[in-house]
């Protein structure tokens, strides 16, 4: 057999495959869908993963429920689906904390970041906001420092869990301004907040679109934003960079929450692809975009290699700043 013949063969059985794919028909859901959230209802994964809802399900054609399940920073939601069976019909919408930073952490680490969960799309990303309830006698950030400064340890703040980003973002804050402040972890956001207006918690170092109304009603005061840039939503808002607190700026460490839809290890190609057009067909929606923006998250979309891209490129860096922060997974 010539060398010419032998390439055409190679190039004709490489291509049946390509065909024999393009030929398959696209997957669709066969039964409801659960949509597991690792946080209480409130906070900022439960509040993407119901505006996203109902435009998932009608492109999808079957029901989404979405099952709140809080605990251990998130994680038992996330390990939850990652042991699900991989067929489309179980998926998580999870966060930064909950499958990137956290379970590397956990003694024992309850799944294998990497491994056992297939990242589908990414949802939206939020920025952080500093807040503190309308009793409080910081009227911005320096005073809250200062404040700190002068009764160590006497200072509360709440998250929705160790090592989230709320957590590292107030240990950050700590570490360059030399305050020394008290760590009351929760479940979820969403139970912190009405802490944070009862006056039991001094300060948050939360989620933006979680405080948005109570910041537009007055309900709490907003100090500042993590962010590298001021917010669009608030733009008299200071960035604590702003308050000259060294570290909150990209790259050395851009404080915002992502969240991204994912599912367990071995979901197949045409299931990923399905649900991941389906997110960014919501995410593109000329009537939610805007609900989306409004409610205070970034929409996000993309294909699943880039939340992929994503998840292992943060998990570098938030692995790095825990250890150089001495946090430990109680």
């Amino acid at each position: 057999m010539t060398a010419t013949r032998r390439g055409l063969l190679g190039t004709a059985a490489a291509a049946l495959p390509l065909a024999s794919r393009a030929q398959q028909p696209r997957w669709e859901p066969s039964r409801p869908i659960a949509l597991l959230v690792g946080f209480a209802p409130g906070g900022g994964t439960d509040i993407i993963s119901r505006l996203l809802q109902p435009a998932m399900q009608a492109d999808l054609g079957q029901p989404i429920t979405v099952e709140n399940r809080p605990g251990a920073s998130g994680t038992i939601a996330a390990l939850a689906g990652t042991r699900a069976a991989p067929d489309g019909h179980t998926l998580f919408m999870t966060t930064v904390s909950a499958s990137a930073v956290v379970p590397p952490h956990m003694n024992p680490p309850p799944f294998d970041i990497h491994r056992d969960q297939t990242a589908i799309a990414l949802a939206a990303t939020v920025p952080l906001v500093v807040v503190v309830p309308n009793s409080s006698p910081a009227r911005d950030l320096r005073g809250l420092v200062e404040h700190a400064r002068a009764n160590p340890g006497a200072l509360n703040y709440s998250s929705s869990g160790v090592a989230t980003q709320q957590h590292l973002a107030a240990e950050l804050l700590a570490a360059r301004s030399g305050a020394r402040m008290t760590h009351v972890p929760f479940r979820g956001t969403g139970q912190a907040v009405n802490e944070i207006l009862a006056g039991r918690i001094d300060l948050a170092i939360d989620t933006f679109p979680t405080y948005l109304p109570h910041i537009r009603e007055g309900r709490v005061r907003a100090l500042a934003t993590t962010m590298p840039r001021r917010i669009e939503w608030l733009p008299d808002l200071p960035t604590v960079a702003e308050a000259r607190f060294p570290g909150f700026e990209a790259p050395d460490f851009d404080a915002n929450v992502w969240y991204m839809l994912m599912g367990p290890a071995g979901l197949p190609a045409a299931v990923t692809e399905r649900l991941a057009a389906s997110v960014n067909r919501a995410l593109n929606d000329p009537t939610l975009r805007p609900r989306i923006r409004d409610a205070g998250f970034i929409p996000g979309g993309g294909t699943s290699a880039d939340a992929a891209a994503l998840l292992r490129r943060d998990a570098e860096r938030y692995a790095a700043l825990i250890r150089a922060a001495g946090i430990r997974m109680e």
